[in-house]
């Protein structure tokens, strides 16, 4: 399996190259040559595998230059009850009795309490395989709205080669988030803490990325969903997910999926165009409605660090989704020109719209949208468990708030987002209480903190990587 760049790059890389590099080299992002199509044989011989199971056999559609003994054991290691809290590793809840199935997908059990460790700690294993193999070492850097800082430097702790510089809003994200990060002692992470809004973070990591001198010379990688391994390892809980849901191969599921960034649904566009039978893809926001703007209107409005809104789901505080421009690659028949005409000097000036021929193919790929609020956040979040007995974080809520809007008769899957042991504010004002926390994280907000306070500046943040590499 060979991977293009969405803006044209010549060059056609295999999975460990792109694993190690990020972005490619035209600023663009790697998508497969091919989508693998799955057909109704596979499907009904992945019915009962365990989840590391499945994960490998989706993998190992993608990945050719890693030996397929050394795959299975990496994804063996990294999906385990250990790791994960349950053998089951992401387990479906139903939310409405048997009134029409919508179900909870749990992605929230990692280290970490967010949906981000189902990926991060397969790229953590993957990292530290590769670069052992190469005898290589790695300095990655990434950009955080609140849970994939804490996701990624808890995978890489310790790991060998490697080093962790992740940039986060300052103020911005909650206690519990930035106590994850912000108190970590290893040597090896590096919490930049960057005086903006997380979109200023993201336009860092990807602006040092596309210096290439200096990205080759501090063998500079990413760890965000632009970093197509992460995606990739995000598609199987997709599949997951379904098989759950279904007894047969025929039926059709929707999900419904709080974002802001656009990695964990776009991984759900790439199960769709292997053959996964999704109705709908439901993206939810919350009140930074760039993307609900979009398949509303065709209209992608870039918003600044002034009308980017603080909202009690900070993690989905985006007014920039990075990984929107594979989708719109997918959308447009591949064009890497007109993509890269899009995606281009222009798009943090302002954005773009689609011609209405253009626009009208979003349907064709299953996706619709919706917007949340924090009244909207706070009645979910009393309702379900009023109902169900089950507590949702924010961002989770924001999902269920849609997906009650846009349901239909076939089962609904709303990705989990994190626990909400990590926004505790939100659930006292929604239930009166505080929300449970996993053993031994009662008193993280008062652990010590190591971090660097850093402005919205490109050179100084290459010149503290530059020192902190030597």
């Amino acid at each position: 399996m060979k991977y293009l760049s969405t803006r044209g790059d010549a060059a056609r890389p295999r999975f460990c190259d792109i694993l190690l590099e990020g972005l490619a080299p035209d600023g663009g992002l790697y998508l497969p040559e091919r989508y693998p199509r799955i057909d109704d044989a596979a499907l009904t011989r992945w019915r009962g595998l365990s989840y590391a199971e499945l994960a490998f056999e989706i993998l190992s559609l993608y990945i050719d230059d890693i030996p397929p003994a050394d795959l299975r054991e990496i994804v063996s290691r990294t999906y385990t009850a250990e790791v994960f809290g349950t053998p089951d590793i992401v387990p479906l809840t139903r939310l409405d009795g048997d009134r029409g199935g919508l179900y909870l997908e749990a992605l929230s059990n990692g280290p970490t309490l967010a949906f981000k460790d189902m990926a991060m700690q397969l790229l953590g294993n993957l990292f530290e395989y590769e670069l052992g193999r190469r005898g290589e070492t790695l300095n990655i850097l990434g950009a955080t709205s609140g849970d994939t800082g804490s996701a990624a430097e808890y995978a890489m702790r310790g790991k060998r080669g490697i080093r962790v510089f992740m940039l986060s809003p300052h103020g911005r994200m909650s206690p519990f988030q930035q106590a994850q990060m912000f108190s970590l002692q290893d040597a090896n992470i590096h919490n930049l803490a960057v005086e903006g809004v997380f979109d200023d973070c993201q336009d860092i990591v990807k602006a040092v990325s596309a210096d290439l001198a200096f990205k080759r010379d501090k063998r500079i990688g990413t760890v965000n969903s632009i970093n197509w391994a992460r995606l990739l390892a995000q598609v199987v809980y997709y599949f997951a997910g379904w098989l759950q849901a279904t007894t047969s191969n025929e039926q059709r599921v929707s999900f419904t999926v709080p974002s802001g960034n656009f990695g964990n649904v776009c991984a759900g566009h790439v199960a769709r165009m292997m053959g996964l039978p999704i109705e709908r893809l439901v993206v939810a926001t919350n009140e930074n409605d760039v993307l609900d703007e979009f398949f509303r209107t065709g209209r992608y409005r870039v918003r600044g660090s002034a009308e980017t809104h603080e909202t009690s789901s900070p993690s989905m505080d985006i007014s920039k989704a990075s990984n929107f421009e594979r989708f719109v690659f997918d959308l447009l028949g591949r064009d890497a020109q007109r993509t890269k005409q899009l995606f281009g000097d222009d798009v943090p000036r302002g954005g773009f719209t689609l011609d209405a021929a253009e626009h009208a193919r979003v349907r064709e790929f299953g996706f619709v949208s919706g917007r949340s609020s924090h009244a909207d956040r706070v009645e979910t979040i009393r309702t379900i468990a009023q109902a169900s007995g089950v507590v949702v974080d924010p961002h989770t809520a924001d999902g269920l708030q849609v997906a009650a809007g846009l349901r239909g008769p076939e089962p609904m899957i709303v990705l989990e987002t994190a626990l909400p042991a990590k926004f505790s504010a939100t659930i006292v004002e929604a239930l009166g209480r505080e929300p449970s926390r996993p053993a031994g994280l009662q008193d993280i907000e008062n652990r010590p903190k190591r971090f660097t306070v850093m402005p919205v500046s490109v050179d100084a943040v290459k010149q503290y990587i530059a020192q902190n590499t030597r």
